[in-house]
């Protein structure tokens, strides 16, 4: 079980008023908040990991785009920003959300921000599958390995936190690649690339510079002025060991720099990580530097990165009248009667991934992402610029 609250915060002398629902079930978060008059409180405060987030992060924008009557389903719709902030006290297993907005895991941290009434924009992804909402995103979305990962790790929730270092290593030795095409819109208005190096810090100039110039063009499109958007399409096409949309740098204690260590917070922009299928020392390299290296991750001749407002990405084999099954065993039933995917040994392979949203599954493969620039806001300032220096003070190369 895990809790949220819905808080009065009131600084001085004057009283914190909360009121605590102890959620029982699944989405129980999700769903008080679609039927809660939201009216009366300022904040609301969830205690747990990343997946408690998402539950509050899914109720609280559910509810107020059913409020401005947005339709979800459409992936083009700008959404309603949610003006009341959440609040996150960690007590998960990675938190990557409250490390990335923080700079560290720890409660009282955390409920300091609460307390202070401190505010952080953050950006957030909606993920489609032909015009049907799927999910919100806030920091991965991940095909491929990290998708394959998360995967073999349902297999094994008996082991704990442990089943992700299991999944994790025998993920890497199957050393699988999928075939597909990536089709993604550059973020041309946004300061920075994601290379540069500059992380996202608290006041952070490259966040503010961007969502101004960002709403400077949705300005001009309301207007009725000419855009170009749709011809600013770039398509890539070929076989990938892990296609990732990172909205944040993703840090986490395992990974302190994370899967982009320059992606902001409120940027209006995901950085879009695109792995080519290399060999397995390649991409152990590739691995290392997100853990115990200084050096450019995005230094091998077979990993591309890109700045984007959105992608869809389609692959290889995809059937539009199958839209669920993702698995060749599945596929198999109707075609191929004689394969097995569930073992190494029969010689057969695995035609498709699965997505991994923010530490949930999608079994649709083809996707639409889309970037919803400073949608929500939380309780943190972001990262302080004397941690950010602690962190990089041992270096090691790879």
């Amino acid at each position: 079980m895990n809790d949220i609250c819905f808080c009065h915060l009131f600084i001085g002398s004057q009283l914190l008023i909360l009121l605590l629902t102890v959620t029982e079930y699944a989405n129980h978060a999700r769903d008080n908040l679609y039927e809660v008059n939201l009216e009366k409180y300022d904040g609301i405060v969830c205690v747990g990991g990343d997946g408690m987030f998402s539950e509050v992060l899914h109720g609280l924008i559910g509810r107020v785009q059913k409020d401005a009557d947005v339709d979800q389903n459409n992936p083009k719709v700008p959404l309603s920003r949610c003006n009341m902030r959440i609040g996150i006290i960690p007590a998960g297993s990675t938190d990557c959300v409250c490390f990335a907005t923080v700079g560290i895991n720890d409660p009282v941290t955390s409920a300091l921000h609460i307390i202070l009434g401190d505010c952080q924009p953050l950006d957030v992804s909606s993920v489609h599958h032909k015009n049907m909402f799927l999910k919100y995103s806030v920091s991965l979305l991940g095909y491929g390995f990290y998708g394959d990962v998360l995967k073999g790790s349902e297999k094994n929730r008996w082991l704990g936190p442990a089943r992700y270092d299991f999944s994790g290593f025998k993920t890497f030795l199957s050393h699988r690649y999928y075939e597909g095409t990536v089709c993604f819109q550059p973020a041309k208005w946004a300061v920075g690339s994601p290379r540069d190096k500059v992380c996202c810090t608290f006041g952070c100039y490259i966040c503010r510079q961007s969502s101004k110039q960002l709403e400077e063009q949705q300005r001009v499109k309301t207007n009725g002025l000419e855009s170009n958007e749709k011809e600013n399409w770039t398509v890539v096409k070929g076989k990938f060991m892990a296609i990732n949309a990172a909205n944040m740098s993703c840090a986490c204690p395992r990974s302190p720099r994370g899967l982009s260590p320059a992606a902001h917070l409120a940027d209006g922009t995901a950085d879009l990580i695109l792995v080519r299928k290399c060999s397995r020392l390649d991409f152990l390299r590739h691995l290392i530097r997100h853990t115990t290296s200084n050096n450019d991750q995005f230094d091998f001749p077979f990993v591309d990165v890109h700045r984007i407002k959105s992608f869809q990405f389609t692959p290889k084999h995809f059937d539009e009248e199958d839209t669920e099954s993702t698995d060749l065993g599945i596929i198999g039933k109707k075609n191929f009667a004689q394969i097995c995917t569930d073992h190494p040994s029969c010689g057969c392979n695995q035609l498709n991934s699965v997505w991994n949203c923010d530490g949930e599954t999608l079994e649709q493969t083809a996707l639409e992402m889309r970037v919803h620039c400073q949608l929500i806001k939380l309780f943190a300032r972001g990262i302080e610029e004397s941690q950010k220096q602690e962190d990089d003070t041992n270096p090691s190369r790879v």
